[in-house]
């Protein structure tokens, strides 16, 4: 690896919302200024390769747009009329404010407001010690992980499996549901090494042809929320043509001969009428799993985002224990590593003060919470107050138009720490300027890998940006918040949390940059056993046992399937909203993320909508055309563009854009539904019907 004589060398970690979360190394050309970033060629997953937009990293941090003092709004809200006040006098503002809210309707008035803007351990989820101390509202986390977690749990009774670095081991590998080279590029980056150095092959399962099947062997398009019936379709043709492995499901999972039995009728015939896909690419994919015992199953996030999402990725990871793949390094099925770490967060997080009685709102009915639905409440007092960390939810979150009107509110007093002037910040009443990783000191954990990395503070920050940890702390003392660890430094915390943990100290940790804490083959394969009390893997889930009933309504859960099959509760096509929408991400936007920073803005061109040139011929709208498309949630503005890589019926459109992109200020989210996806909550991004038309006159 060559570096640049003339500049020092930091090691840090990618902090965005990605289970890869890299290791870094970062030249620093003085003490405020970075250069290029790139994959720390040492950490056996980053293995020297990071996505591109972190690569030029330099192009965020340094943006001329960032937010360099605190400012006090003084127009409209949603405009960007502001003025700079000092930070003393913006916390005191922001503590009155909270003040007031509590007095008025009690301490659940006040709601923190956060998600994944960053995912370091310290500076992300102080936030919680500040609400459990002050017995704010509580949080239900279900803007991403909900269903996939929920699913993948579901059979295997952990979230974990085999070591991600046995991808390059595998004979096959099924990327199933993502698209790494837009989203974890170190997927491909060890798949491929499969295929070079052992003639894997790749196989790729979406509802596009994305840039990930553009490289696969095998890419198979899918219709939107049909995944459980491939994955049914598959395990018919292993248990029908021999390739089923009747020792292992005998020892290993609960009812395989009810599964035979079951999936007697969903063939592939069935499944073929319900995918798009062919009888023959069924039986193909069928065929090639069943013959390749040493099959990888990489299940990403993206199929998950459908209200059925739990129950694909249920049927999806069930595939792996119809052909015993567990058993062999480089087989098994993979999603999330995050049971592996056993962190001990609670000082943290302040889980010392948590009171359980204290409500939790779920995120992604942000719309109706603040536009007083009484059940999104949970039949406590209104929102009157909000801090806001780490995310945008007047962008990202679903149902933008309650979004929208719940924050234009004039009761409604919110506080943005932010590192740009988002759609959020614009609402905010104070908006403070917030650091980027590299100005600060936090930890990571990969949910993709294993690594526990550090990411130390290796350039001072920008104008008088501030980090989520010390702010939390001035408000705390202005709040008479007690707790110790508002008197620890973020450095302070690592250590602790290390110490608790067993994982040493953070000097220690500083001298090796991580920590590799992948199990050993055999827990990581369930060689002894899944993680149910009985050992099982099971393909009949106890869905009671993942059900929160502290966490409110949470969708038709005792609907979910007995056994793995196409649950048919996503959004169909109707005459009046003849198509299907994903909102799948970006190459170069992470959510809103990047979608500030020049390079991304010339690579994505505009806010488009793929459409399929038979429908769009349909419908007399040209490549290049303005069109709207709407459902009953909204109506959003942008333009078409060709692409046969999608079936009939389906649309595409890539990324978060600034709302400002679309020519009437709705963004994509417009279109997206708030309501909770079985059986734990969690925001159905990719699951929209939609009617598509030329714009009005």
């Amino acid at each position: 690896m060559n570096r640049p004589l003339d500049k020092t060398i930091g090691y840090s970690a990618c902090p965005h919302d990605c289970p890869s979360t890299c290791a870094l190394e970062v030249d620093l050309i003085d003490a405020n200024t970075i250069g290029r970033v790139r994959g720390a060629p040492d950490n056996a997953y980053t293995a020297g390769v990071i996505c591109e937009k972190v690569a030029r990293y330099s192009e965020r941090i340094h943006h001329p747009d960032r937010l360099l003092k605190p400012l006090r709004r003084v127009g409209e809200k949603g405009s960007t009329d502001f003025e700079p006040i000092e930070w003393d006098d913006a916390l005191d503002i922001v503590a009155e404010g909270f003040v007031k809210a509590e007095q008025a309707h009690g301490s659940e008035t006040v709601w923190p407001y956060y998600y994944a803007g960053t995912m370091g351990l310290v500076q992300r989820d102080g936030l919680h010690r500040l609400r459990h101390v002050k017995r704010y509202s509580r949080i239900h986390e279900t803007f991403c992980t909900n269903m996939a977690w929920t699913g993948f749990i579901a059979g295997t009774g952990k979230l974990a499996g085999p070591d991600p670095r046995e991808m390059a081991q595998s004979d096959m590998v099924v990327i199933w549901g993502t698209n790494p080279v837009s989203t974890q590029v170190n997927v491909m980056t060890h798949a491929i090494k499969a295929r070079k150095t052992r003639g894997a092959r790749i196989v790729a399962i979406d509802v596009y042809r994305n840039d990930t099947m553009r490289q696969a062997d095998v890419a198979l398009v899918l219709k939107p929320g049909t995944d459980g019936a491939l994955a049914c379709a598959v395990m018919h043709v292993l248990f029908r043509d021999g390739h089923a492995d009747w020792p292992y499901l005998e020892a290993y999972t609960d009812r395989p001969h009810d599964l035979a039995e079951h999936l007697k009728t969903r063939t592939p015939a069935w499944a073929s009428a319900i995918t798009g896909l062919s009888v023959e690419e069924i039986e193909t994919f069928a065929r090639m799993v069943g013959e390749t015992k040493r099959t990888y199953f990489r299940l990403g996030y993206g199929f998950t985002r459908n209200r059925n999402g739990t129950a694909n990725m249920h049927a999806a990871s069930c595939i792996a224990a119809v052909t015993g793949a567990w058993k062999l390094k480089g087989g098994g099925a993979f999603h999330n590593n995050g049971a592996i770490y056993e962190l001990d967060k609670s000082m943290i997080e302040g889980t010392d003060a948590l009171d359980p009685a204290i409500r939790v709102l779920d995120q992604s009915r942000i719309g109706a919470v603040l536009t007083g639905d009484a059940g999104a409440l949970r039949g406590g007092p209104p929102v009157t107050a909000m801090l806001i960390q780490n995310t945008n939810p007047v962008s990202v979150a679903p149902e933008q138009e309650k979004v929208k009107a719940g924050f234009a509110r004039d009761d409604l007093f919110v506080c943005v720490h932010e590192q740009f002037m988002t759609e959020t910040a614009r609402m905010a009443d104070i908006v403070l300027p917030a650091t980027t990783f590299l100005e600060h000191d936090d930890i990571y954990k990969g949910g993709g890998h294993q690594y526990l990395i550090l990411g130390p503070k290796l350039v001072e920050p920008w104008g008088e940006a501030r980090e989520n940890h010390v702010v939390i702390c001035g408000l705390a003392e202005r709040l008479g918040a007690d707790h110790p660890g508002f008197g620890m430094t973020a450095r302070e915390h690592i250590d602790w949390m290390l110490r608790a943990s067993d994982y040493g100290t953070v000097e220690e940790l500083e001298s090796a940059r991580w920590l590799d804490l992948q199990p050993d083959f055999e827990t990581a394969h369930y060689v002894d056993g899944f993680a149910h009390p009985d050992g099982k893997f099971r393909f009949s889930p106890d869905w009671t046992s993942v059900v929160a009933p502290n966490d409110g309504p949470m969708g038709p859960w005792q609907a979910l399937p007995d056994l793995p099959d196409h649950w048919d509760v996503i959004e169909t096509a109707t005459d009046e909203h003849p198509f299907r929408l994903a909102t799948s991400p970006a190459r170069t936007f992470l959510n809103s993320t990047f979608n500030e920073t020049p390079t991304s803005l010339k690579r994505e061109g505009r806010p488009e909508v793929m459409v399929h040139p038979d429908d769009a011929a349909a419908l007399g709208i040209a490549d290049g055309d303005a069109v709207r498309i709407g459902n009953p949630r909204g109506v959003v503005h942008l333009h078409a563009r060709h692409f046969d890589g999608v079936r009939r019926g389906v649309l595409i459109s890539e990324g978060i854009w600034p709302n400002d992109a679309f020519a009437d200020g709705r963004g994509i989210n417009t279109l997206t539904g708030a309501d909770p996806v079985a059986p734990y909550g969690g925001a159905a991004f990719h699951d929209n019907r939609v009617w598509l038309r030329k714009p009005a006159g």
